[in-house]
């Protein structure tokens, strides 16, 4: 690509800021610095974090994205922003449980493939968490399974489900109250567990920090923990996974 600016700023077709502004990293937004060269350095594109910023602010950045040929995804949007957003932009797709709003710049359908991430989820209050990694994933580019509400309190629901678990890649297990579901999944499944501790649980839960602390503590090998209600970064670290193994199987 460089090659080809340079020849043709030689030829004169372009001009020296032009080619400036095509090899330009990141283009300044004033408000934000949109990171144009991500997906080279990392495989995928910035993903912008919408709590917090204006709805006009999110346009701006999406339009800046999209200009690029890059997949959009918006994480932690509320209805209401996500709305005002698809009025502009109306192919793309909004989650309201997941607050996930995202768009495929390829809409090719691809073969569907026979790998998998797990999300393993321990009760419905903890799906909101789930469905962010869930969503993310999938627009990641990855094939996702739900096994929700298989938490420890009824053991048998997630044996039911053990042997299709296994079979995934990579798991991302969500849970609040104590915390122990990844712990019980790392210790059953080959592959490497994405814990994420969720806020949901009642005083003593201190707002997820007791279910981190389970979590950071287990004595079950291949759990990595992510932050409290973090199911996107679950999700992106499975994802990395996914995408390795997936390259080793090929």
């Amino acid at each position: 690509m460089m090659d080809d600016i340079l020849k043709q700023v030689q030829d004169g077709t372009i001009s020296v800021s032009k080619a400036k502004e095509m090899l330009a990293t990141y283009e300044n937004l004033g408000f934000a610095k949109v990171d144009h060269h991500r997906k080279k350095r990392q495989g995928f594109p910035e993903i912008i974090y919408g709590e917090g910023k204006t709805t006009d602010q999110i346009i701006s950045i999406i339009q800046a994205l999209k200009a690029k040929g890059n997949d959009i995804l918006v994480t932690r949007i509320s209805e209401d922003k996500a709305e005002l957003v698809l009025q502009q932009f109306p192919e793309f797709s909004y989650r309201e449980t997941a607050q996930i709003l995202f768009w495929k710049y390829d809409q090719l359908d691809k073969k569907k493939s026979t790998s998998y991430i797990a999300i393993v989820c321990a009760g419905t209050s903890d799906m909101r968490v789930a469905e962010e990694a869930a969503v993310t994933a999938e627009a990641l580019g990855c094939e996702v399974r739900r096994f929700y509400d298989v938490g420890v309190a009824g053991i048998h629901r997630l044996l039911d489900n053990i042997e299709e678990i296994q079979n995934a890649t990579v798991s991302v297990v969500i849970a609040g109250m104590e915390g122990a579901l990844p712990s019980v999944v790392g210790g059953l499944v080959p592959h490497p567990v994405i814990a994420v501790p969720t806020s949901v649980g009642y005083g003593a839960n201190f707002h997820g920090l007791s279910a981190l602390l389970t979590m950071l503590n287990s004595c079950a090998s291949g759990i990595s923990v992510v932050n409290i209600d973090n199911g996107f970064g679950g999700a992106y670290n499975a994802a990395l996974i996914h995408r390795l193994a997936q390259k080793g199987n090929d």
